[in-house]
């Protein structure tokens, strides 16, 4: 079934966010994946808390604080690295079948965003690095209504702006919980699997299922 309407969650369905630590990986040394699970992690742990706690900072203040909690976690990582890894986060690789799944959604004439908990300034210096500002319509960030995923507030500003009932986009993202919120609030979703995960939320269940964006052009 062809949708009007697909929107992306950024960082991990589009964007790979452990690319920045891999950049430097030979610096940092072993422990590398280490850090770079535990940056993530507390990365979005922080997000909902301070939701929870009306208490908003925007990603880019997360994400900092999450690095400099990871490099106390773990002390073989070089702390001097801090400013390296930090300008890499603003350049993410974006996964390689990206371009070509957007590219192909844009010419069958569907709308495409990003709703992400990025902040705007983290989102357009990612779009760019990556050249996918030619196939989107949108970019969504969480600032706007000073909430992280999955508060139900953060996707109704894509009904909200294009005018569309949740039912006609189509949301994908690599996280699961964030994969629950959509579904709660009424998009149809799919939970890109990348690093197959076990299934969680079984309440909120995706529609579909698939271990990369490629899949999407043949389901629809």
């Amino acid at each position: 079934m062809h949708h009007a309407a697909y929107v992306f969650d950024a960082y991990g369905t589009l964007f790979d966010v452990h690319a920045a630590v891999r950049r430097h990986a030979d610096q940092i040394g072993p422990d590398g994946q280490l850090l770079s699970e535990i940056w993530r992690a507390k990365q979005l742990e922080y997000s909902w808390v301070r939701t929870l706690m009306g208490a908003y900072a925007d990603f880019w203040q997360l994400t900092e604080q999450a690095l400099d909690f990871a490099l106390r976690k773990v002390p073989s990582a070089d702390k001097g690295l801090r400013a390296k890894l930090l300008d890499a986060y603003w350049r993410l690789d974006c996964y390689p079948e990206v371009p070509a799944v957007l590219k192909a959604l844009k010419a069958s004439g569907a709308k495409l965003a990003i709703l992400s908990n990025g902040s705007p300034e983290m989102l357009e210096a990612a779009v760019k690095s990556a050249a996918l500002d030619q196939f989107l319509d949108d970019i969504y960030s969480v600032d706007a209504v000073k909430r992280f995923k999955a508060d139900p507030s953060v996707y109704d500003m894509v009904t909200t702006g294009w005018r569309l009932y949740p039912g006609a986009v189509s949301f994908q993202s690599s996280n699961r919980w964030d994969v629950a919120g959509a579904t709660k609030f009424g998009f149809r979703t799919v939970w890109i699997n990348r690093s197959n995960q076990p299934e969680e939320y079984r309440d909120f269940p995706p529609a579909l299922i698939l271990p990369s964006l490629e899949g999407l052009l043949a389901a629809g």
